[in-house]
């Protein structure tokens, strides 16, 4: 087969659509690994970007993007049109929930509309956007399809969701584990020859349906525990009790348990969101996911709950919250990363606002705030006024100096246990 010659001797031409915190790196990896890859994105500023040999992603250095694109590996542009030029096409974008928290598919099928107005015989898509158990038959192959090409005939077809894990360092695009489906055995070899050359461990499964639902679980697994560890938070909190300790105590059982650990509520693309593909998609089935819709109800309470946190802390020094000067470290979704999608300090944020909070942030990641309202720059650490009446950890940012906080700010609320071991009447946990 002439496509599995040109993708094991890495003569394939790659074509990845969507260049965010999936797209990108996999792009890199393809590169670095010798193949030709153009990036597709409707991102103006991200494809200038590339083109220049710059990376906007954390994880990607850009001293790597630099040497590739000058390698003549890599290059990004915005012409959908030039998709007939590649062999292999991977689709890496968003797949955000409504306001009513049905599946929102709209970036993935206009991906899907321009791929089936350049496919031809011998290409292999493939779909790595998290989405629901069924997307791939139902809706990405039907679309391709209407081209009159046959799936897994004339054209192979496969579902590998994405494992992204932002900031880790230990688990990178190549060593987690890729899951793969397609919807004939063909398609499934191709799309594994595909990422072992990128990838040291590829899983095979037996369709783009179970492929589309390991990523589900994956993360419904995550989002349900932490509601539980969250539940635990605020229970412990009435009953005087470190949950932090509890846990870390807990943690010493070589077996059977898995520390998971509270916060300010759920933030990031995947496990805010995933649990709720799965609920959707079960509900047509007429099946109630009861522990999936606690999860989330305790999980999405989290931010109310800090600002009552911050209420109880201001009146040991009788202060309310209207009026007084709230200072918040860190206002992305989780450590050491630069990406505000479902942060939960936008809500924490918010509720502080609307009860007349004058509030002012740091964050090294995000150098200017306009999120609904909010217009606010960062401060550098070492500019903040001392005499803040409170300040917030949100995300634990390892730039932060934790270690002075105690004795700088009269009032500390740490919601990630960044000054763990630290033992002073000003400084309040979940």
């Amino acid at each position: 087969m002439e496509l599995k010659e040109k993708i094991l001797t890495k003569r394939a031409k790659i074509g990845v659509i969507g260049l965010g915190y999936v797209g990108l790196p996999l792009a890199v990896e393809f590169s670095k690994a010798g193949f030709d890859v153009t990036g597709f994105d409707v991102d103006q500023s991200k494809v200038k970007e590339i083109n220049a040999g710059r990376s906007y992603i954390p994880d990607v250095a850009a001293s790597t993007v630099d040497d590739n694109v000058h390698a003549g590996r890599l290059r990004a542009t915005t012409d959908l049109s030039k998709l007939c030029e590649v062999d292999v096409i991977d689709i890496c974008v968003p797949t955000p929930l409504r306001k009513t928290r049905d599946p929102d598919l709209s970036y993935v099928v206009q991906a899907v509309s321009a791929v089936k107005a350049q496919i031809h015989k011998g290409h292999l898509v493939i779909l790595e956007s998290t989405t629901y158990p069924g997307t791939t038959d139902e809706i990405v192959r039907p679309a391709l399809e209407a081209s009159q090409l046959k799936a897994g005939v004339d054209f192979y077809l496969a579902f590998s969701p994405e494992r992204v894990d932002p900031s880790n360092e230990q688990y990178t695009t190549r060593t987690i584990p890729k899951v793969v489906g397609g919807v004939n055995p063909v398609s499934t070899e191709l799309a594994c020859d595909l990422y072992r050359a990128i990838i040291d461990t590829v899983v095979p499964v037996s369709s783009t349906q179970v492929a589309e639902m390991v990523k589900l679980l994956e993360n419904t697994f995550r989002a349900v525990n932490i509601g539980l560890v969250n539940e635990m938070a605020l229970m412990s909190h009435r009953m005087n009790l470190d949950v932090w300790e509890v846990i870390d105590a807990a943690s010493t059982k070589p077996f059977g348990f898995m520390p998971f650990y509270p916060g300010p509520g759920l933030g990031g693309h995947c496990i805010p969101i995933d649990p709720f593909y799965l609920s959707w998609k079960a509900r047509q089935t007429g099946f109630e996911c009861r522990f999936i819709e606690l999860a989330g109800q305790v999980n999405g309470s989290m931010p109310a709950f800090v600002v009552e946190r911050i209420s109880e802390v201001l009146n040991t020094k009788k202060k309310a919250i209207k009026g007084s000067r709230i200072h918040m470290f860190g206002v992305t979704y989780k450590r050491d990363v630069n990406d505000m999608r479902e942060s939960p300090a936008l809500d924490v944020l918010r509720l502080l606002e609307q009860r007349g909070a004058e509030l002012s942030y740091t964050d090294p990641f995000i150098p200017s705030l306009s999120e609904e309202g909010f217009e606010l720059s960062s401060q550098q650490e070492d500019q903040i006024d001392n005499s803040v009446d409170c300040v917030v950890i949100c995300a634990n940012h390892s730039a932060f100096d934790y270690v002075d906080m105690p004795e700088r700010f009269s009032l500390v609320v740490d919601t990630r246990n960044a000054l763990k071991g630290m033992k002073a009447p000003n400084v309040f946990r979940l």
